[in-house]
């Protein structure tokens, strides 16, 4: 009997689970989670009061992609068309939320697993090295299980950011790495820009990075930047409550538009509409987003996201944050699926309803 699983169904998946793995096993906390708090849907196959398999599917918030986090048949029980039954039920799952895209990651020496993924219409679409407890390394596989979407336009690598305050600069990383290959992916370089972009200070801890620096640190490595905000003047000054570290604040956007003024680098107070950000795209250039993250991780704070494709009813971006308190992995955060209709909302901060963004080209050397 295929249903969704409760809570009384803990001993049974922690059995199946230590049957079913030997390294990177769920407990029985991690379960318990899943079951009552987590954005999630966990199917089981039950036979005369056993649980003799699992499906776990995740729903990234404010997102139209589902991810299978986790899938079990007791060996017993393997080659009846259990785990093509619990696929079709994840897919549906995943559906009935809207999803458009189901991906998930397994053991690249998982020979069985991954040809059942292949049948099931699964695609590999990269690798993620030292990923498991042994060091073996994951491949990562996608469904679109909406066949009239278009897919993305995937040229834009991942990046994640190494610390709290550096989504600005792991997606300036991302921009520049699609329009030169030459740019490296590191912490080191990551570090770096985040050096010459931050404000110093933005809500609590070290600052993020306004538009104006992250802008200025772009052309510095040669590349044309156009700019737009729909705003005058310093930025963000409403995330802090010092009046000392609002003149801080202040200064350094002050400097920065002084540096822009005598630069190529185009500063414009408007805001593109989604049809011109598209066109922006098509025509070659890398938008970088300020976005609230409200709508995706329920906290209200800024955050840079950077564009990789649109089709007629989804923009997709790279997040570079992974929450990983949440069970998320990379695999949840590359070219991620949001509305379009969505986004517009997502796409400004704060109660004045800031909108900025960056397009980043290659040089005109003419």
């Amino acid at each position: 009997m295929l249903r969704s699983a409760s809570p009384n169904d803990l001993d049974g998946l922690v059995r199946l689970e230590n049957r079913c793995f030997e390294t990177d096993r769920l407990s029985r906390r991690n379960f318990r989670y899943l079951l009552t708090k987590g954005n999630d849907v966990t199917l089981v196959v039950e036979q005369d009061g056993m649980l003799i398999a699992y499906i776990m599917v995740l729903f990234n918030t404010g997102t139209s992609l589902a991810r299978i986090y986790s899938f079990a048949v007791d060996p017993g029980f393997q080659g009846k068309g259990i785990g093509t039954q619990l696929l079709e039920a994840a897919e549906a799952a995943a559906l009935e939320n809207n999803c458009i895209a189901l991906r998930l990651e397994i053991r690249k020496d998982n020979v069985k697993g991954i040809k059942l993924y292949h049948r099931f219409g699964f695609k590999e679409f990269g690798e993620h090295h030292d990923y498991y407890e042994d060091h073996m390394d994951a491949v990562r596989m996608e469904k679109n299980i909406a066949p009239h979407i278009r897919p993305a336009i995937e040229r834009v690598p991942f990046y994640p950011q190494s610390l709290e305050f550096t989504c600005g600069p792991a997606c300036l990383l991302m921009a520049m790495k699609s329009l030169d290959n030459g740019v490296e992916l590191n912490r080191k370089s990551e570090i770096q820009l985040w050096r010459e972009s931050t404000t110093v200070f933005m809500t609590s801890g070290h600052g993020g990075c306004d538009p104006y620096g992250l802008a200025l640190a772009a052309h510095r490595r040669d590349f044309d930047v156009e700019i737009y905000v729909n705003e005058e003047g310093a930025l963000f000054m409403n995330s802090v409550r010092s009046q000392e570290k609002k003149e801080v604040m202040r200064l350094v956007q002050e400097d920065f538009i002084d540096q822009i003024k005598k630069s190529r680098i185009s500063l414009r107070v408007d805001s593109l509409s989604l049809q011109e950000l598209q066109d922006k795209f098509e025509k070659g250039g890398i938008p970088v987003v300020l976005i609230s993250s409200y709508r995706i991780y329920r906290e209200k704070f800024p955050h840079w996201v950077v564009v990789t494709g649109f089709d007629e009813n989804f923009i997709f971006v790279h997040d570079p944050y992974i929450d990983y308190e949440c069970n998320k992995s990379a695999i949840d955060c590359m070219n991620m699926p949001i509305p379009l209709r969505d986004f517009e909302r997502m796409a400004r901060y704060g109660k004045s309803g800031l909108k900025a963004m960056l397009i980043l080209n290659k040089q005109d050397k003419g």
